[in-house]
């Protein structure tokens, strides 16, 4: 027999050349007795109640958890007829979990199979972990909530639309019934309105608030005066009055919490949250949201407030600009065609006029630079100032010298950020039924003149800006026009509207040529209209400059 040695071990080898190996047993130790001092003290130390049954569903072990947390529970009693419902209602069905109160805890308990048909129940104080989950998922709702209502009432710039959702979004997530309080913009008067909308309503209902409201509802008045503490809750015994602005068959309040509605200015309204008697009061985070939801509802009644009056000014404005109706001249056919912007004023610094003289009429054609109302206040001076001016002097080119100076000299930021292009000229009839046109230009675009062959010529008049020099350079000319000849004059709005391909390609001048061309002998308002729509398909819905146009056809005597 050889030896051989490896890894510095050493074991005979068998006549067949392989060597044998040793082999390792490992020894099983008994398991711990149920009953020792060692598996006693391991039960013990764990954070959950533990509790084993035998076969019978007999308790034969509690360690020191299930002491605390199942007093009731003690060996060698049965575990489905125990004093812990829950616990026994699951042993008798043969369920594998349970959830229970007990003793003011939240219990959570799952059952192990063991061997030789016994069963092991592991439950655990779940009470901080619930409270966390509950606590994690209300700020979630809330926040829900918020956002949801916050993007309701960001979208609502009409003062009747947000005070709708002022009352309906806290209802019912916060209440049972809501009351927006608020005073009306005038002429409805001074005494306060409310808005109610409570859960089942079909809708808001509105109303005049009684007298003595304010008063009855602890509150109330403070909110509405802008006073700035905290909201608080109310309970029934102080609200004997509310249920005049209640529904029917809504009973007496049980909880009601008042939030004013606070904006830029003040307070906007106040919000009156209240709960049936039935439901739980109001705790710290409802009152915070409330009075967060009270804040955003204040800030967008304000913004709906000074909206409406944007809305209201513009369409004052708007009137006052828009194009007149133009008069009846012998001799004259007129026609105008006007397009804003597309902003949502409808308002813009491109304008015409026309008025009756004594031997014709005089017409002025002006594109204030810029959109808006800073164009729009400046073009109502400059058609102010020609309506005053126009009374001292009707040839063209010393009424533009006396329109620059009056704008020149005033004080204001209108002037000085925008300036305007004009057209003034007049229109004189002939007595062999043409039209001799006289025009003085400040800077503006030269009119069209569509003969009755379809030619188109251009009347070159040139000049400079009005209202940004002290003595610019104008210049003037005249031109005449045969009977069925129009003269257009038109703003760069048609001219620089951009489209086509790239949508950014201008309209044109060449363009603008050729559609008037092929409109020759149309009546001057199928003309501006037939410009329109082609500047309107070239444009294919993309923003433009605000266009005025006003097309005069000699029409003979």
């Amino acid at each position: 027999m050889t030896t051989i040695r490896r890894g510095g071990l050493a074991g005979p080898v068998s006549g067949g050349g392989q060597a044998s190996r040793p082999t390792h047993r490992r020894t099983a130790e008994p398991p711990l007795p149920a009953d020792s001092g060692l598996a006693r003290e391991l039960l013990d130390g764990l954070a959950e109640a533990v509790v084993t049954t035998d076969h019978a569903g007999v308790v034969t072990l509690l360690n020191a958890m299930a002491g605390e947390l199942l007093p009731e529970l003690a060996p060698g009693g049965e575990l489905a007829g125990c004093a812990v419902p829950a616990l026994a209602g699951a042993a008798a069905a043969g369920a594998d979990t349970f959830d229970a109160e007990h003793h003011g805890r939240r219990l959570h308990g799952v059952r192990r199979a063991l061997r030789g048909g016994r069963f092991a129940w592991y439950v655990r104080d779940v009470t901080e972990e619930r409270a966390r989950t509950d606590a994690l998922l209300a700020e979630r709702s809330r926040t829900t909530f918020l956002a949801q209502a916050g993007s309701r009432l960001g979208l609502s710039l009409h003062r009747e639309q947000t005070l709708r959702a002022a009352a309906t979004l806290p209802v019912p997530y916060l209440a049972d019934a809501a009351l927006v309080v608020h005073r009306p913009p005038p002429p409805a008067g001074d005494a306060p309105h409310w808005l109610r909308y409570a859960e089942g309503d079909r809708g808001p209902t509105a109303g005049v608030a009684p007298a003595g409201l304010p008063l009855a509802v602890p509150g109330l008045a403070e909110a509405l005066a802008g006073d700035h503490a905290e909201p608080s809750p109310w309970l029934d015994a102080e609200l004997a009055d509310l249920g005049a602005v209640l529904p029917a068959g809504f009973g007496r309040p049980g909880t009601v919490l008042v939030s004013p509605m606070l904006g830029a200015a003040g307070a906007a309204g106040a919000l009156v949250l209240i709960r049936r008697a039935g439901r739980p009061g109001f705790d710290a985070r409802e009152i915070e949201l409330a009075r967060e939801f009270a804040a955003r509802a204040g800030a967008a009644l304000a913004t709906a407030e000074l909206y409406g009056e944007q809305a209201h000014l513009a369409r004052v404005l708007q009137h006052s600009l828009l194009p007149p109706e133009l008069p009846t001249i012998g001799g004259v056919t007129l026609a105008g065609g006007y397009r804003a912007a597309g902003d949502s004023l409808r308002i813009g610094g491109d304008f015409y006029e026309v008025f009756p003289t004594a031997d014709g009429a005089l017409f002025a054609l002006g594109d204030v630079c810029g959109k808006g109302v800073g164009a729009a206040v400046l073009t109502g001076r400059v058609r102010q100032s020609l309506q005053t001016l126009r009374l001292v002097e009707q040839r063209p080119l010393e009424l533009m010298r006396l329109l620059n100076r009056a704008l020149f000299d005033a004080p204001d930021a209108a002037r000085r950020s925008h300036f305007t292009t004009v057209l003034l000229g007049t229109l004189t009839p002939r007595s062999d039924g043409g039209l001799l046109v006289r025009v003085a230009g400040g800077g503006h675009p030269s009119p069209l003149v569509v003969r009755a062959d379809g030619t188109v010529e251009q009347v070159r008049v040139g000049g400079m800006p009005i209202g940004a020099l002290a003595a610019p350079r104008f210049a003037e000319t005249e031109v005449r026009l045969a009977p069925g000849e129009v003269l257009l004059a038109y703003t760069d709005g048609v001219t620089e509207a951009r489209g086509g391909a790239g949508a950014v390609d201008m309209f044109g001048d060449e363009r603008l040529r050729r559609a008037v061309a092929s409109g020759a002998g149309l009546p001057p308002a199928a003309m501006v209209d037939r410009v329109l729509q082609l500047v309107d398909e070239w444009l294919d819905g993309q923003a433009h400059d605000d266009i005025a146009m006003l097309a005069v056809r000699a029409d003979g005597r």
